[in-house]
């Protein structure tokens, strides 16, 4: 297999207008159903072990079913896995860069086999329609696809060395050791198979802290790397807890890295404790941490309308606005202010919420605690602004809430400042495209952005100057794929780690540059 950068190429999705993808993921939900109500244990060096203290795992679609029962770790289990995992770094690290990248390969072959499985798993825990699962599933094959490539290439690369007459010198890249990977749950695959992975195929050995109201679907991603052949002891599982083994692995003097994906709050909270020096720890630990973005879609008077306003309800309503890169603002000129907001409200009341596996437009939000915030920004964004449509819960026997949209918001509002992480979509008015800009920056964060515009100097000037790590012209603000869009955001969206990119491995390895003098 031709296993380069030039060779990859990014996993298509499904289409389900074609009846029969249709039929084969509900025959998968059908297959997953029957599954539903079981225990999960911990897997430590391939061992496993129930506890008896239990994540119960519920569907937020349907607040009836019990997705399953998964044992949860302590601090004590945390010590014996950092000791497991330390011991097989000592082995795996030695494995040939190539020899890693296979088991990716592999992997990934198992999750194309077992593709609509993956997805039903999605839909039942994490509320997921149709194409918002398989397209994580997609992803999450990229992840695997890429970054074994990316091992590959580095450990072929001479990395740009000055050669001189009398020394035979080079640079090479070995792994850190143990680390702490803690996905969010709104990407519950692709998001923890990409932390995961990359540190794993960079020859480091990991503790893998799934989010507890999605930790099933991280358990079959471990589940599948066993199926890959992948080495016991290389991936540890162990949920639980973030206040209790969240921080306690984020102290830990055995903890190399951190990669982390998540809340703002948390975020700075790992940061903070993984920056102080605990008793025997010998390095400084490394923290990767994406942290959210209140990000937005700017338009002008040149721009394509129609395009823009089905960028905005994409932007704003996919996965019901449960993204980092969600576009929770619209920065529209007054010139032609009204006329957007007309079609994003029409275009909003023509959303239907309702169950997953009925495949609507907009699902659940993931839990009560989400479920509670979003209604308490509503409310919020009923004394700020003018509420246009939505503005409150809906209908089912789950988290659903109506695709809210308020217009004439203040730019200074807390509902154009905060990450409310659901379906509620700010919109205000700016004098001029420069003006636009200007509020575009005038957050703590600066994930993702989108600019309509058919001006090519003013596409120029907000090239460079929309202050955010992704930014996208004349389309959607979400869907960054591997490879190609390179992720990651600046200030309080995180520490710009780019992952999907070439030197995204980088940060699971250092360099050692070794000299030999010639006689």
């Amino acid at each position: 297999m031709n296993v380069t950068f030039e060779s990859f190429v990014n996993e298509p999705c499904l289409d389900f207008s074609i009846p029969e993808n249709r039929e084969a993921l509900k025959a998968a939900l059908e297959q997953v159903k029957g599954q539903l109500g079981r225990e999960y244990p911990l897997i430590i060096g391939g061992e496993r072990i129930f506890t008896e203290q239990k994540i119960v795992s519920i569907n937020p679609g349907n607040l009836d079913e019990i997705v399953g029962y998964v044992s949860k770790a302590d601090t004590k289990i945390v010590d014996r896995a950092m000791q497991v995992a330390w011991e097989t770094f000592e082995t795996w690290k030695r494995v040939p860069p190539e020899e890693r990248a296979q088991y990716l390969f592999k992997a990934a072959d198992v999750l194309r086999r077992r593709r609509n499985e993956f997805s039903a798993w999605l839909i039942y825990e994490a509320g997921k329609n149709y194409t918002e699962a398989d397209a994580e599933v997609a992803e999450a094959i990229d992840f695997m696809e890429y970054y074994g490539r990316s091992i590959i290439q580095i450990s072929q690369d001479d990395h740009g060395l000055i050669r001189i007459s009398d020394e035979d010198n080079h640079m090479t890249y070995i792994p850190l050791g143990v680390g702490a990977i803690i996905p969010p749950w709104n990407f519950p695959l692709a998001i923890c198979t990409g932390l995961t992975v990359s540190a794993v195929v960079a020859g480091n050995t990991v503790l893998l802290k799934p989010a507890s109201a999605t930790p099933i679907i991280a358990y079959k991603f471990v589940e599948a790397m066993e199926e890959a052949g992948l080495p016991k002891g290389v991936i540890n599982y162990i949920p639980g807890s973030g206040g209790e083994i969240g921080d306690y692995l984020s102290a830990h003097p055995k903890t190399r890295f951190i990669s982390f994906t998540g809340s703002k709050d948390v975020g700075l909270r790992i940061n903070e404790i993984a920056g102080r020096t605990a008793e025997g720890q010998i390095w400084i630990k490394r923290v990767n941490a994406e942290m959210g973005g209140k990000d937005g879609v700017i338009v002008d008077e040149t721009a394509d309308l129609e395009a823009a306003a089905n960028a905005i309800i994409e932007s704003a309503f996919s996965f019901q606005g449960q993204k980092c890169s969600a576009g929770s603002r619209a920065i529209i000129v007054e010139s032609v202010y009204d006329e957007m907001v007309a079609k994003i409200v029409e275009k909003t009341k023509a959303l239907t919420v309702g169950d997953p596996k009925e495949n609507h437009p907009v699902g659940p939000v993931i839990d009560k605690n989400a479920y509670e915030k979003i209604l308490g920004y509503i409310e919020i964004g009923k004394k700020e602004a003018k509420l246009a449509c939505g503005g409150g819960k809906a209908e089912g026997n789950g988290y659903y809430i109506q695709p809210t949209v308020f217009v004439d918001a203040d730019p200074k509002s807390r509902i154009m400042q905060e990450e409310i992480f659901g379906p509620v979509l700010a919109v205000c008015k700016a004098k001029d495209w420069k003006e636009a800009i200007d509020i575009f920056n005038n957050t703590e964060y600066g994930l993702t952005g989108s600019y309509f515009s058919n001006d090519e100097e003013r596409i120029r000037y907000g090239i460079e100057n929309i202050y955010c790590g992704n930014l996208y012209i004349n389309r959607k603000c979400t869907g960054a794929l591997v490879g190609v869009h390179p992720f990651g955001g600046f200030n309080m969206s995180g520490t710009d780690s780019k992952s999907g990119g070439q030197d995204y491995l980088k940060l699971f390895m250092q360099a050692k540059t070794y000299t030999r003098k010639l006689k």
